[in-house]
């Protein structure tokens, strides 16, 4: 839970040190993935860049601006992510597309996009997985900023 991963945040950023406001922690934690590690790599890094853009506090503007050069979108996707529904998108109308299909597509190991990418990408209901391949929902085209067209 999201709140569950906040208190995680503020707590690293008590053991290391670091002036995080309660914004800043949510904003964290509302797009690692719902993974406690993710949410402490993605702290450390908007650190670093509050150390050298900012005075060292980790605001929520810090934070925005930090994900944004990290290619961490406010759905908590990075490039990988948004790179598998460019693609399904973009060459395969939105799918059905297989996965092996798809990891050729995007230069990534069958199994990181099986166990890596996908799980996020289905419960955060951007593609969906039929016995004919994996499918771009209408939300996945309403964030990348693509027109939906329903097929029958």
């Amino acid at each position: 839970e999201v709140a569950d991963l906040t208190e995680i945040v503020e707590r690293t950023a008590d053991i290391f040190d670091m002036n995080i406001v309660n914004q800043a922690a949510h904003e964290l934690a509302r797009r690692s993935r719902g993974t406690p590690r993710i949410a402490n790599r993605l702290l450390k890094r908007v650190r670093d860049y509050a150390q050298i853009m900012g005075n060292g506090m980790i605001t929520i503007d810090i934070t925005d601006r930090a994900l944004e050069m990290l290619d961490v979108d406010r759905e908590g996707l990075d490039y990988v992510d948004q790179k598998i529904l460019k693609t399904m998108i973009e060459m395969y109308n939105g799918g059905p597309v297989g996965l092996g299909t798809l990891s050729v597509n995007i230069a990534e190991e069958r199994e990181t996009v099986e166990d890596m990418y996908e799980p996020y990408l289905i419960q955060k209901g951007f593609i969906m997985r039929t016995r004919t391949g994996r499918l771009a929902t209408a939300k996945a085209y309403e964030h990348l900023g693509y027109p939906y067209i329903e097929t029958k």
